[in-house]
């Protein structure tokens, strides 16, 4: 088990960074570029690899194999959220400059969320799994009806308690910039940008139900877990931004979006009886996204080739 001085010198390392992100890189809203997200997303990969070896030097091989582990299954089992994020963004319609912010409080949020659920440990999360099964229907739902309608998805489901809060706090019609709330004559309102964000930590609730316990399979020390799950995090964002401009670059990839979505959800139904390896599951998404792009190659030839 871990120091206090070991939690101390990472929460501070936390805050650094998100401070940093939040003051300096991101000051203002706009859209970051597809080369930007790939950079970062390998400097939060070199960062995690770094805190393996300095946890290999100071502790020991067996501390940072598990975190290494650990680390590498969160990070492959994060790519479902990426595209879940997509799904939420089209749906509530948020504007591409100013998903980084939601994402950037997301998570702020999913980071205190899954440091409470490590230490409450496997008993509450053994409690709310049936959350999972639910949460695998509507993904599969939204890609079904995203091949329907060619490419538009449609809106999600809004979860219970989320709809109770739309219900007894006034929202404003429209977004108001990159304001979550808004003072008014009658008092503060929501704006649509707030429910972007509980829904998008609402979807990170449920894939940490489902990973958590992976990763407390290759470890018990909750400094460990932790950190794992927090490198991970930390890159979802530039992981997010990277596959979007992926998307926005391959005009005809809903089809595989749609794939994705629809396997993630398989993956969430089955996890009780037939847990799907992370190994796997990397390599399916990977899969799916090189045919996409496969296909979207021969059509854009076949169309190149007709206008000529």
């Amino acid at each position: 088990m871990m120091s206090g001085w070991a939690w101390i010198g990472f929460g501070l390392f936390l805050l650094l960074m998100l401070s940093a992100d939040l003051g300096i890189w991101h000051r203002r809203p706009r859209i970051p570029r597809f080369r930007e997200a790939i950079l970062w997303s390998l400097l939060w990969a070199g960062l995690a690899l770094i805190f393996s070896g300095g946890l290999l030097f100071w502790i020991g091989s067996q501390t940072a194999t598990e975190f290494l582990t650990a680390w590498l299954i969160e990070k492959s089992l994060s790519i479902d959220n990426v595209f879940v994020f997509t799904l939420i963004f089209q749906s509530l319609r948020v504007p591409c400059e100013l998903q980084h912010r939601v994402l950037f409080w997301g998570v702020c949020g999913a980071l205190l969320l899954r440091f409470a659920m490590i230490m409450a440990g496997l008993e509450l999360l053994e409690a709310v799994h049936w959350l999972v099964y639910l949460f695998g229907i509507q993904l599969m739902v939204a890609a079904v009806g995203m091949i329907r309608n060619g490419g538009v998805s449609q809106s999600m489901r809004v979860p219970w308690l989320i709809r109770k809060l739309q219900q007894a706090v006034p929202t404003t019609a429209d977004l108001c910039g990159d304001r979550f709330l808004l003072r008014g004559p009658a008092g503060w309102m929501a704006t649509p940008l707030l429910w972007a964000l509980l829904m998008a930590e609402w979807s990170d609730l449920i894939f940490a139900i489902d990973s958590i316990p992976v990763v407390l399979s290759v470890s018990r020390d909750p400094f460990v877990v932790f950190t794992s799950n927090a490198f991970a995090i930390l890159g979802l964002r530039s992981l997010y931004f990277a596959v979007s401009g992926l998307l926005e670059r391959c005009r005809n990839l809903h089809y595989g979006l749609a794939a994705l979505l629809g396997f993630a959800g398989l993956k969430m139904l089955v996890s009780g009886f037939m847990p799907v390896p992370p190994a796997v599951s990397l390599a399916i998404v990977l899969l799916i996204i090189l045919l996409s792009l496969l296909i979207f190659r021969r059509e854009a030839v076949h169309i190149h080739q007709a206008a000529s």
